[in-house]
């Protein structure tokens, strides 16, 4: 007669699960960090706020292709060990991280405008003029 046993998988998924240690990061990161974007729309364009905390503004690029708006920034690691010392965990990303959306309308690029501040990037996407449909006469 075989033994049957009854498990709980709820049982399983909590064990151990506040005693081993959450991995991240490249040392031991399985996933990278994604950007959190607000966008907001009004009659005259779209407000954009995506959130980049620990990065510079020289690091932070933003492409703009008719609707689609791409941002990117990159957090190189900066290699600071004192002589003596030793790490022993690192939790903090460093790398690339990308987002692209599409908007409703065409952006006017000599109009757009961003700020970064408290690793906040604002960005004033302006909507361009549509271009209004022109009859010809036929001579």
């Amino acid at each position: 007669m075989s033994n049957l046993t009854r498990r709980d998988p709820l049982d399983d998924f909590f064990r151990g699960f506040f005693v081993r240690p959450v991995e991240f990061g490249s040392n031991g990161n399985t996933e990278s960090p994604q950007m959190r974007v607000d966008v907001k729309e009004n009659a005259e364009g779209y407000e954009v706020h995506a959130e980049l905390p620990g990065m510079k503004k020289e690091d932070i690029h933003v492409h703009i292709d008719g609707p689609v708006v791409s941002i990117s920034a990159e957090r190189k690691q900066e290699k600071e060990i004192k002589e003596g010392e030793r790490v022993l965990r690192t939790e903090r990303y460093f790398g690339k991280v990308s987002r692209s959306f599409q908007l409703g309308q065409d952006i006017d690029e000599g109009r757009a405008a961003a700020r970064f501040n408290d690793g906040v990037l604002e960005l004033t996407l302006p909507k361009k003029a549509e271009a209004q449909a022109k009859r010809l006469t036929i001579a």
